[in-house]
C-alpha cells in the first residue's frame, strides 16, 4: 500500500510539473495585442485571426485609404504623379508625424505620396486631400466611398491622416480587406511603403516599420499611434513565392508591436512550409522574447546615409556625455574617499581622547 501511494505522489508531481512547464507555452498561443489579423495573400485565405472585429482607431493606417484614393484617380488620368502641389498653410501646419513641408513650396504628387508613406506625414496627407478632393471634406467623403467599396463595413474615417477625431474607427478585419484590395490593385505602390528614409527641405524621417531592414521578404505596409488605440502595424512580406498580408492593431509598446508582427509572420511562413499544422501550434512555442526587433537600424541608416554630419554630431555629443558622466564618477569616487578618511580620522581622533582620559 505504501508502495502504491509514493508511485502516485511521484506521477502526480510528474504531472504537475509537467503543466508547470507547459502552462508559459500555452500563452504563447495568443498576441500581445488588442487584434490580429494575417492573410495568405495568394489565396485570398485568412489563416490566423484574434478579436478581428473589435473596433478601434486606425491612426495613420488611415494613410493606406487615403493613397488608394489618390492612385485610383492617378490611374483614371485625372491627375498624374509629377503634378505639382502647392502646400497651403493649412497642410504645411497639420500636427503629429510630419514630412517637414513649407507653406506654399510646390511639391510632386510623387514625393507626397512617399511622404504619406515613410515620414506618416499628416501634413504630406492633408496636402494631396486638399489637391485631389478640392477639399478635405470632399476627400473624406471619396475615402468613406471608397471603404465601402472595399468592404470596409465596420470602418468610418473623418480625415485624411489618421489624426484624433470623433467617430473615426475601424477594425483588424476592415484594415486587411483594404490593405489586400489595395496591393491587389496597385502593387507598384510598396515602391513608396518599403522606402526605409527620406529627406525634404533638410530634414530626416524614416519608416517606423520594424520588419523592414529587420525581416527577410518584408517591403511594406504603414504602421499608426494614437493615444486612443496604441501601436498599430499592417505589414507584408514575401519568402518562398509566398506572400502573407498581417494586421496588429493595439499593441502596449514599440517593441511589442515590432515582435508581436515578427512572431506572427514567422508562424504564417511556417504552416506554408507545412512545418506546423496551425499558427496558434506555431505561436504557442514561440516565446515572445526570442522576436524582439533592433528599433534602431532604420534610423541609423537613415542618418548615415542622408546626414552624416548630424550621427557624426550625436555620436561626438554621446562622446562628450561619457566623458563628463566618468568625469563626475571620478569626482564622485574621490569625494567619498575623503569623506571616508575624514570619518576615520575624526574616529581615531576620539579614540586617542578616551584613551588619553583612561591613562
Amino acid at each position: 500500500m505504501f508502495k502504491k501511494l509514493c508511485r502516485a505522489s511521484c506521477t502526480y508531481v510528474v504531472v504537475c510539473w509537467a503543466l508547470v512547464a507547459l502552462c508559459p507555452a500555452l500563452g504563447y498561443a495568443q498576441l500581445d495585442v488588442r487584434s490580429a489579423i494575417l492573410m495568405d495573400m495568394d489565396t485570398g485565405q485568412v489563416l490566423f485571426e484574434q478579436n478581428a472585429d473589435t473596433p478601434i482607431p486606425p491612426a495613420s493606417l488611415t494613410k493606406i485609404l487615403s493613397m488608394y484614393v489618390i492612385m485610383d484617380r492617378i490611374a483614371n488620368k485625372q491627375f498624374a504623379l509629377d503634378d505639382m502641389v502647392k502646400v497651403s498653410k493649412t497642410a504645411a501646419n497639420t500636427g503629429g508625424s510630419r514630412m517637414h513641408l513649407k507653406a506654399y513650396e510646390r511639391v510632386s504628387m510623387d514625393t507626397l505620396l512617399m511622404g504619406m508613406a515613410v515620414s506618416s506625414g499628416n501634413d504630406a496627407s492633408e496636402a494631396l486631400a486638399e489637391y485631389v478632393g478640392g477639399s478635405q471634406e470632399n476627400f473624406v467623403r471619396m475615402m468613406n466611398d471608397k471603404a465601402r467599396s472595399v468592404g470596409m463595413n465596420s470602418s468610418f474615417f473623418a480625415n485624411p491622416h489618421g489624426l484624433p477625431a470623433a467617430g473615426q474607427v475601424t477594425t483588424a478585419r476592415d484594415m486587411l480587406s483594404l490593405s489586400y484590395k489595395y496591393l491587389s490593385s496597385f502593387p507598384d505602390a510598396l515602391r513608396y511603403h518599403s522606402t526605409r528614409f527620406m529627406k525634404h527641405n533638410g530634414v530626416v524621417s524614416y519608416n517606423k516599420n520594424p520588419l523592414l531592414g529587420n525581416y527577410k521578404g518584408a517591403d511594406g505596409l504603414k504602421t499608426g499611434w494614437v493615444n486612443a488605440s496604441g501601436y498599430n502595424l499592417i505589414s507584408t512580406a514575401s519568402q518562398d513565392n509566398s506572400r502573407l498580408l498581417a494586421v496588429v492593431l493595439g499593441a502596449e509598446n514599440t517593441k511589442t508591436r515590432a515582435q508581436e508582427i515578427h512572431r506572427l509572420m514567422e508562424a504564417g511562413f511556417m504552416l506554408k512550409r507545412n512545418q506546423v499544422s496551425s499558427i496558434p501550434d506555431a505561436l504557442r512555442f514561440m516565446p515572445p522574447r526570442h522576436f524582439a526587433l533592433n528599433l534602431d537600424n532604420t534610423k541609423r541608416d537613415a542618418y548615415a546615409t542622408l546626414a552624416p554630419e548630424v550621427l557624426k554630431q550625436g555620436k561626438a555629443s554621446a562622446h562628450k556625455k561619457n566623458l563628463k558622466a566618468s568625469k563626475n564618477r571620478r569626482h564622485a569616487q574621490k569625494a567619498a574617499k575623503r569623506s571616508q578618511a575624514h570619518k576615520k580620522s575624526k574616529k581615531d581622533t576620539r579614540q586617542a581622547s578616551l584613551h588619553r582620559k583612561n591613562s
